[in-house]
């Protein structure tokens, strides 16, 4: 894709367009999007609080939604003496933020490589730094173009969409953001660079030491490829186990959120690269981290890994899927719970994927995706939000011409929160185009999922 960059000085250098007030008006500003995580034993509650007062993560009907407070504090004060337990066990605090910190310059490091100055901006959805606080970052530095890329490889509702939804309501207060020429990246699940650096760093534990003798081991961690053949055969016979962070299930059944179609994609296409590269591993998917007494998506993590267990399987690749950051859920969840119930199951050797941190392949395929998404800044179209493939923000004015939202024909149980009449009238025509464009792509379409940015609920 042709990628718009600043005209090269004679020297070849990008130019830089400086204003009178010292503002740089040429680089790109990208805006990465994550979860966050407390940064101190005593922000855990804070955390926590933050975390279930989402009207996405706890969704409560429209005339009980002044409850979400309340029930929040409750949740939180309940669960924090356990999750402080969790970041003790971590070091005291969640990683997330400094890694996608080291995330953000790698990124901008690989864009002004290729001739693209950028500056990367973190903004996280329960802590800080916060949306409000990124995004005046962004103007105060004068940006003129933004990329927003959620570090949530699979699109839902409940992660990419919550923040977007923050966004979605700066860009119509703030007069100064909506002038800033913006494109968001929704989904990423399915990106070639992406899916590559997954399926290596899976190839790189089966012919770790873990499974392999430890000379075999060594002269394939060196690249040596007749010692990769000789290990091909026994690295294809452990079990590879995704684990993907689970959702509760009538997202997926009642809201059409496309995340669990987008997971089970990711892991088709990774299992289909590892098996192009030699490799005949059996695998399986399963969700891990639900919460209250709702079903969440399934099968359940700590339900599968005895079934395997009981099958005889003794060999395990556990591969974290919808995670690109190592933290709580990695180091404590996985790393520690799981692994004692594997080890407690007769489960002989355990091998857990890193998650994708700061991997070169990775990081480059960050990059690929933000100068494809260039172009889209003066090209935004109703259609790509469907497909998955970078839009602006404005699609939402595009959205808002096509319906009147007493003209939807919706049922009655299905609403989307709103803070303002305005906002609810917006809503509806967001949905009513998502009817419109229904049946574009066989994945769930993005427009309707963005209809929900604020939760529905029966």
């Amino acid at each position: 894709a042709a990628v718009a960059a600043p005209l090269p000085t004679p020297g070849g250098a990008p130019a830089a367009a400086v204003t009178a007030g010292g503002k740089d008006e040429s680089s790109v500003a990208v805006l990465l999007l994550n979860l966050g995580g407390p940064d101190s034993l005593d922000a855990v509650e804070p955390f926590l609080y933050n975390l279930f007062s989402d009207p996405e993560i706890i969704t409560l009907p429209k005339a009980l939604s002044f409850l979400n407070g309340p029930v929040a504090f409750m949740i939180a004060k309940f669960r924090a003496p356990a999750s402080r337990e969790g970041y003790a066990s971590i070091g005291g605090r969640s990683p997330l933020l400094a890694t996608t910190r080291d995330q953000a310059k790698a990124l901008e490091d690989a864009l002004t490589a290729r001739g693209v100055p950028a500056k990367a901006y973190v903004a996280m959805r329960y802590w800080y730094p916060f949306t409000d606080d990124a995004v005046q970052e962004i103007l105060s530095a004068g940006h003129s173009r933004l990329v927003i890329l959620p570090l949530y490889p699979q699109f839902s509702v409940s992660t990419s969409g919550s923040s977007l939804r923050v966004l979605e309501e700066i860009f119509y207060k703030d007069p100064a953001f909506a002038r800033v020429q913006s494109t968001v990246i929704p989904a990423w699940y399915n990106r070639p660079g992406y899916v590559t650096a997954m399926a290596r760093l899976i190839e790189e534990q089966l012919l770790s030491e873990i499974f392999q003798a430890p000379e075999l081991a060594a002269r394939c961690a060196r690249g040596d490829a007749a010692a990769r053949e000789e290990a091909r055969a026994r690295a294809s016979e452990p079990h590879v186990f995704f684990t993907a962070h689970g959702l509760p299930e009538k997202y997926v059944s009642e809201l059409g959120d496309p995340y669990q179609s987008q997971t089970e994609a990711t892991v088709a296409l990774v299992m289909e690269q590892l098996r192009a590269w030699g490799y005949s591993n059996d695998h399986s998917l399963a969700y891990q981290s639900r919460v209250g007494p709702v079903k969440w998506l399934e099968p359940y993590t700590d339900d599968v890994i005895p079934e395997l267990a009981a099958r005889g399987v003794k060999d395990l690749c556990v591969v974290p899927v919808s995670f690109v950051s190592e933290h709580i859920e990695t180091l404590e969840e996985i790393d520690c719970e799981y692994r004692e119930l594997a080890e407690e199951l007769g489960i002989e050797r355990w091998a857990r994927v890193p998650a994708l941190g700061l991997d070169e392949r990775f990081i480059t395929a960050l990059a690929d995706a933000v100068l494809e998404a260039l172009p889209k800044l003066q090209e935004p179209t109703i259609r790509a939000i469907s497909d998955g493939t970078p839009v602006s923000l404005r699609i939402i004015n595009d959205l808002v011409a096509l319906s009147r939202k007493e003209e939807l024909k919706a049922p009655p149980n299905r609403r989307r929160y709103g803070l303002t009449e305005e906002a609810e009238r917006i809503n509806g025509r967001i949905a009513m185009a998502a009817m419109a464009l229904a049946g574009v792509t066989a994945i769930p379409s993005l427009v309707e999922v963005a209809s929900r940015f604020a939760a529905s609920a029966p």
